[in-house]
């Protein structure tokens, strides 16, 4: 997952992290630890680094308890959730899909701040109840203000936020399209990037002063995951109301297992087809296996007139198809989650329709944006 490490399971969803996030950590240590070697001086260098240490894994323990509540809720509307990863802005749990509801949709983003505000709350219950006094007290002191400011910079209305999906979930019950949700989110997560931008370079430019140099870094964060959101948004929306076959390529590699090797040679290879993968089909029309070019090395040239196409063929197991019914937005997801460039389309008979390439797809997109003569 694009260089991060698999440390395990949480309750079964597997928990990456990524290598910034030990640099963070270290960060995180070091600075709370000499805060608190401050704040009090009886403390020895190395009790005050582990207690640094201590409290920088609670607030990462933080993190993850935040992305495991938008986790839960995601599964009990059923959506699968590939993993929980930490990097260096925080944490981020992948969902498989999108809710069915705009207000499935908000309970899955409010999830996360709802939790960080009950551990803020947790935590500064235990301070109070217990009296807690000296090193604990500052670190029960630090671990709550930090999961109130989770939560609370978590809740900016703009995408990628949590606050940004919230106000998706808002325009898409008041709109009835998903879709522009997204849009509207993601804009407002533009601008939110735009400030945090300025807020880090106009006092860099007027001052010389570099302390705001974490809004730069935060800004760039969101300025590129909120155009991600609202271009993907864009795909997803011209692709609505499309299936699969609608992008089945025409002429496709379709040869009979009846052929001889040389009957498939003569009109198939030697003809100028650029193809060097043919579907094959039965007499009923359908899908059962596939030939490659290369397989007619295999059979001496002399037998190629006794030999048939299903002799040779290598069968296509039902994993690697797609029905023609299916939605085109689906099929792209599986193209790029499965690193296909091709798949086969059959109809609910088994009946092959054609072969669907990506580059179709974008094909399609493309012809979708040009306007219509008038």
């Amino acid at each position: 997952m694009n260089g991060t490490i698999r440390v395990g399971n949480l309750f079964g969803i597997p928990f990456y992290i990524h290598p910034s996030w030990f640099l963070v950590l270290g960060l995180v240590t070091w600075s709370y630890s000499s805060g608190l070697a401050a704040q009090f001086p009886q403390l020895s260098a190395g009790l005050a680094l582990v207690l640094g240490l201590m409290t920088a894994l609670m607030l990462f323990a933080s993190v993850v308890a935040h992305e495991l509540g938008h986790s839960f809720v995601a599964i009990r509307q059923g959506i699968d959730v590939k993993s929980i990863t930490l990097f260096i802005f925080g944490g981020l749990a992948s969902l498989e899909k999108e809710s069915k509801t705009p207000g499935e949709a908000f309970w899955v983003a409010i999830a996360g701040p709802l939790v960080s505000l009950l551990l803020c709350g947790i935590v500064t219950a235990i301070g109070v109840t217990t009296t807690a006094s000296g090193p604990l007290a500052a670190i029960l002191g630090v671990l709550a203000s930090v999961n109130l400011a989770l939560a609370l910079f978590n809740l900016i209305p703009g995408l990628p936020l949590d606050g940004g999906n919230i106000l998706k979930a808002i325009v898409w019950k008041i709109t009835g399209n998903p879709y522009k949700g997204v849009t509207f989110a993601s804009r407002v997560g533009q601008i939110f990037g735009w400030v945090a931008i300025l807020s880090g370079v106009v006092p860099l430019l007027l001052f010389g002063n570099a302390g705001n140099f974490w809004n730069l870094l935060i800004g760039f964060f969101l300025l590129q995951n909120a155009g991600n959101s609202a271009q993907f948004a864009r795909v997803q929306e011209k692709l609505t109301g499309l299936t699969a076959e609608d992008a089945v390529t025409n002429d496709s590699p379709i040869v009979s297992a009846n052929l001889t090797l040389r009957e498939f040679a003569d009109e198939r290879v030697i003809s100028g087809q650029n193809w060097h993968r043919f579907l094959v089909t039965d007499d009923d029309g359908q899908l059962v296996g596939a030939i490659a070019v290369d397989n007619l090395r295999t059979i001496p040239t002399a037998l190629w007139s006794e030999t048939q196409v299903k002799e040779v063929m290598r069968p296509i197991t039902e994993s690697t198809t797609v029905q023609s019914d299916q939605p085109l937005l689906e099929v792209m997801q599986l193209l790029e989650q499965q690193k296909l460039s091709v798949l086969p389309v059959i109809r609910e008979n088994g009946v092959l329709v054609g072969i669907l390439e990506k580059a179709a797809i974008i094909q399609l997109l493309q012809g979708r944006t040009q306007p219509n003569p008038a």
